[in-house]
């Protein structure tokens, strides 16, 4: 049996890691997070979505923490109140937009509230908007008005040129701005504070949690962040090997139920 180990809070992916392939969540996944809560431990939620992406989760997980939408560059109540905002410079959106664009991808803005394309038949727009709940807006020009954006987002099914577009965008930006994958076929820029890692350091400042009593479990290379800084890491089983090698534990695949497995076998049964 695994050691024991005091966990105050578990913070979770979404895609890819709480909900399925197609973006439902289980009954054993809901049944998992009423557990913790039940046993003392508070559960939170980070995803590359829009904080109103995610609000069909609020009621379902009873979640009563911050939630971080856009990798942590918002941080919302459970009525999407506004709690702290990291955009990124209108001269770095500009210039990851044209990069996005160079290397061939498609280009999505988020600012505020809205979520501005170009084309609607683009790809991954309408399982974007099934996935998320509303629709995008779309725009002659998404570079039009570059004031306080939140995200922008790289598109592409050729998962090789969106690992390349992440490569070139964080040789361009250095330390302006974070880009990393947030999906194979997303890549995503935000404000240089904005990524997972610093939402654990925003929930240990604002909930009072020691970072060594955070779990943190996730799929994607821009989980690896949080796993760095958490006191227990979880990658899904479906993470690439990359991702897997980062954390401190491995579960099964967010189609075989490796949410509430991670929280069943890793969390619930080893916690002080």
């Amino acid at each position: 049996m695994a050691a024991k180990r005091k966990i105050s809070l578990v913070l979770a992916d979404v895609d890819g890691t709480l909900v399925t392939e197609d973006k439902v969540l289980t009954q054993r996944a809901q049944r998992a997070v009423e557990a913790l809560q039940e046993a003392g431990i508070r559960f939170a939620i980070t995803s590359g979505r829009p904080p109103r992406g995610m609000a069909m989760l609020f009621e379902a997980l009873n979640i009563d923490t911050p939630i971080a939408g856009f990798n942590g560059g918002l941080f919302v109540e459970r009525n999407l109140t506004i709690l702290e905002e990291k955009t990124v410079p209108a001269d770095v959106a500009r210039q990851a937009i044209d990069l996005i664009r160079r290397q061939g991808l498609d280009a999505w803005v988020y600012r505020g509230n809205d979520w501005l394309i170009t084309t609607i038949d683009a790809p991954h727009v309408a399982r974007e908007a099934w996935t998320v709940k509303f629709e995008p807006q779309v725009v002659t020009d998404v570079t039009a008005n570059l004031q306080q954006v939140t995200k922008i987002v790289g598109v592409s099914d050729d998962y090789g040129r969106v690992q390349q577009c992440e490569a070139a965008a964080q040789a361009a930006f250095g330390t302006r701005a974070s880009a990393t994958r947030s999906q194979p076929y997303y890549l995503d820029v935000t404000n240089k504070n904005a990524n997972k890692g610093a939402v654990v350091e925003y929930l240990v400042q604002h909930l009072g949690v020691p970072a060594e009593e955070i779990a943190t479990i996730g799929d994607q290379q821009n989980d690896v962040l949080m796993f760095e800084r958490s006191g227990l890491s979880i990658a899904m089983g479906n993470a690439s090997d990359e991702v897997k090698a980062r954390a401190s534990a491995v579960t099964d695949s967010y189609n075989d139920e490796g949410f509430a497995k991670a929280m069943e076998h890793f969390v619930l049964t080893t916690a002080a």
